[in-house]
Parts: C-alpha cells; structure tokens; sequence
C-alpha cells in the first residue's frame, strides 16, 4: 500500500500505534486498530451499494463519526468525499452539486431535504436508514491500489470573482498536511488534539492526519462555543487546540473564570489572529498561538514553532516549498514592500491539483495566492490584505460574487456590490450597497431576503441603499471606496 495515500497512512498507523487510542467523538472511542478496520468496512458497504473507485460521494451532514467513517471508506474504496458546507441550501448548494457532480450523497435526516428541494437525481442515503451505508454492516475490503495523485476529496472554497469552486485534493495532499503540521505544533504520541471546526473544512480534516502521523489521539466535537470552549477543552484533557482568528477575541470576551487555565491545553494552531491579542491569550489563557500560511489549495507553506514566535507574523517558508512577493506583472518586490503572495511545492502532490472542471495543475508550478503580505530581510513573512474580493467572517470564507447573485435575485434591487467591512472579532462583516428599482426598497427586507438564499455567515449585516454605484471607465464597480466609505450614519444594521 502506498504510504503517500490516505490508506497508506491509516495502514501504517494502525501497524504502528494498534491499540492506542486515535479517535474520541461523542459516546465513540476508536483505537488506530478500528480506525483501519472501520475504513474497511465503509469501503465495503460503499461497494456493496454500487460505489466504485472513482465515483463522487457527497456528503453533508455535521461533525459526527459517520462522515469520519465516510471520509477513510472512500479513500480506501478509491473513491472521492465531496464534504458539503452543512450551511448550504438553496442556489449555493444546487451550485456545490452541480459542479461536483456526485453518484451519490449521504446526509443526517434533518438536510436531506434540501438536496431534493434542489432538485439532486443521485441516489440519496439517510443515516440510521436502513439502507445506509453503515460501516458495520459489511464485510471489510481491500484497498483499492491508489495513487497519491489520485484525487481523495473536493472541497468547496469560495470564489471571489465568481462561484464557488471544487478543489482536487489528491492523496498525497493529506499526508503531508500531517507530516508538516504535526512538525510544525511539536505534536507527538503523548499529545491530545481538540478540534470543534467542522469536518468540511481543510483544517479538521487535516487534524485526523496529523493525529495519525504521530499516533496522538483527536477529540471532534461538534461546534464552537464561547462560553463553555476551555470546560470542553478540560473534558477532552487537550494538550493542542485549533481556532480561527475570529475565535481568540470571542473567547477574550468571555468573563474571566477559574476554568481560564483549568486545562492541560498549552498551544493553538489559530491562523489570522491579529498580533495584539497573542501575548493578552497566553497570560490569561496559558496558550500560545502559532500562525501559518496554508489553503485548500496548498499546505503549510509558511509556518513556526510554538517555541519561536513573532505575533502577528505567519513565519518563515517551510523545508519543501518556496514562496515569493511580487507585483501585479509577477515581478518580485524588495523585502519590505507588500505584494502578493505567490507559492509552490517541491514535495510530490502537496499541493491540490486544480480546481474542478479546469486541467490539472503543473507539479512544482508557482501559484498565486490572492493574499498580500510583507517578507521582512530576516525571510519573516507579514499577512497585510486580501488581494482578491473575498470577505472573510466567522472562520469563513464569502464569496462577494455569490452574495451578490443572491441579493439581485430579489425583484427590487437594480444593482449591488458586496464588500468587507471591518468587524469587532478581528475578521469582516459583510456589507452590500444596493441600487433599489424604485424608491421603495427596504434594506430589513433586502435581509429577509437573503436569509432564505444564503448561508447564515454569508448574509449581509450592514445594508446601504443608495443611487448609484461608483464605477470606472469600464463599468467596474470601484469597491475600494466602497470599503472607504464603509458604515455611515445612513447604514442598516441588522443587528442594530
């Protein structure tokens, strides 16, 4: 079996760390042992309901052992998990499915009505149907023989000049998310990682790697909550945590506690964090943060240790990638200066392959971020903005192309523009300005309206009605003095 795939790594795992435990979730317990023979017996009740190597098998269900299960099964069956954003409904999801082009779909009773509101022909499985694929009702399989080009899953990320797109991420991809996080955390057999992130995002699934490459244990838990983070922390005896940068501010928020430091949790992968609030969450929390540079498209190009920190920095390029800043004609700029963010790849099938639809990606070719940062002469690398028209709130990236897509669709609106604004949890709001049809429109409704087309992340806050939109020569929306005008005296706001 070969070792740069998903059931390479399962296999390897198991043969080395047995009886150790891998996976806490809920009322389940798993040992790397299990782990291998769940992913087996997945893969068998995937082909016994006519699943082949290859096929496309979506999934859209929370945090729960099953899409664990399905995630493995399909990478040892040889086919590809397409984990659906549980958010999505409407034209975003009718989009997802369009693109992915799933056989099948697997989904908790409570969404799998959205899929046929959307009008999705595949065959649909429930879980707990009797028809499910359940990994105890089969026999174990063999590992079908893949490669580590071979495409092991599709994850949605948002576009930010158009839909959302489909990212190829082979299996080799995943390995060495295991292998360069878990160096770059410290992360080893003695260690527990928690993680409340969602299973359909890169980060926690990645977290299962990491997990597995040193045989540490994971506990998945279901979502994030504020007020009692650090109580689940302590139950799961966490020695490592995951956050988004818009959690560390949430949780500074929080009234101080005798559960602050009531943990075994001493450092946190939290990427974005604004470098003001690391060394206030290490006193009061006794956590420190380390910051990194990766995307569904890439890995952990740019990284640091926990025990080499400059706050508010993503580090330093990483053994096995490059990484360079240049201008809009790709021409590089002197330390110091912002551009944008280009990278590439020396490790095999690091890196995702492309985007679904479009022809694969060079191997080892330079690619562009969308991100605009600073190389400091020491080779630190500085986050500065988004190049690309993305609005980044709660941990998620918002396609400004989707949200307006959405807000057109209602009848009175002439003409939009979505943007970022700046948000008090250290991310973005959304913010739309829109060009009503006539004197009417009311910006509540506009809202309304978007609640039932968009995500709950996606939805805008703010909403300015106004008589025009800036424009150049060519007809472009000029967004940047959108975002300089930002929010007036004359702003709705939804939660105001």
């Amino acid at each position: 079996m070969n070792g740069m795939t998903l059931p390479g790594l399962v296999d390897a795992a198991a043969d080395r760390f047995g009886d150790r435990t891998f996976l806490r979730m809920d009322s389940v317990r798993r040992t790397y042992e299990q782990t291998r023979s769940a992913a087996a017996t997945m893969a068998g009740a995937l082909a016994a309901r006519g699943v082949r190597p290859g096929d496309r098998v979506a999934a859209l269900m929370s945090n729960r052992v099953e899409l664990v299960d399905l995630v493995l099964g399909c990478a040892w069956l040889g086919a590809v998990v397409v984990p659906l954003n549980t958010a999505l409904h409407g034209r975003l999801l009718r989009h997802a499915l369009s693109v992915a082009q799933p056989q099948c779909l697997y989904a908790e009773e409570e969404l799998a009505g959205r899929v046929a509101e959307v009008g999705y022909t595949g065959r649909v499985w429930t879980v707990g149907a009797r028809d499910a694929p359940v990994p105890f009702a089969a026999a174990e399989a063999d590992a079908f023989p893949s490669l580590p080009g071979d495409t092991a899953a599709i994850l949605f990320t948002s576009g930010t000049t158009g839909p959302s797109r489909g990212v190829r991420c082979p299996q080799a991809q995943f390995v060495w998310w295991g292998r360069n996080v878990s160096d770059a955390l410290r992360i080893g057999a003695e260690d527990t990682l928690y993680t409340c992130l969602p299973l359909f995002h890169t980060n926690a699934l990645n977290c299962l790697a990491q997990a597995m490459t040193v045989g540490a244990t994971v506990v998945v838990d279901g979502r994030f909550s504020a007020s009692r983070y650090w109580a689940r922390v302590a139950a799961a005896d966490a020695t490592c945590v995951y956050l988004l940068g818009a959690m560390v501010p949430m949780l500074l928020a929080q009234a101080a506690g005798p559960g602050d430091r009531a943990h075994r949790a001493w450092r946190a992968l939290a990427p974005a964090t604004p470098g003001e609030l690391w060394v206030p969450f290490r006193e009061r929390f006794g956590v420190g943060l380390v910051d990194g540079f990766g995307s569904t498209e890439t890995n952990l190009v740019i990284g640091h240790t926990p025990d080499d920190v400059r706050p508010g920095y993503m580090g330093k390029v990483r053994d096995g990638f490059g990484a360079r800043v240049v201008d809009t004609a790709s021409a590089a700029v002197p330390d110091g200066v912002p551009g944008e963010l280009m990278v590439r790849a020396e490790q095999s099938f690091a890196f995702a392959t492309g985007y679904v639809g479009c022809d694969e990606e060079p191997p080892g070719a330079w690619r562009r971020t969308g991100d605009r940062v600073v190389r400091e002469p020491d080779g630190w690398f500085r986050f500065v903005d988004r190049v690309k028209d993305c609005i980044r709130r709660r941990g998620e990236n918002i396609s400004s192309y989707e949200v307006e897509a959405a807000v057109l669709a209602h009848p009175g609106v002439a003409a939009v523009a979505a943007f970022p604004v700046a948000s008090e949890l250290a991310e973005d709001e959304v913010m739309v300005a829109v060009v009503p049809v006539d004197s009417v429109l009311e910006p509540a409704d506009v809202v309304r309206h978007c609640v039932a087309e968009l995500p709950g992340f996606a939805v805008p806050r703010f909403v300015d009605v106004v008589g025009e939109l800036p424009l150049t020569e060519t007809g472009k929306v000029r967004k940047g003095v959108l975002r300089e005008r930002g929010v007036s005296g004359g702003t709705f706001d939804r939660f105001g």
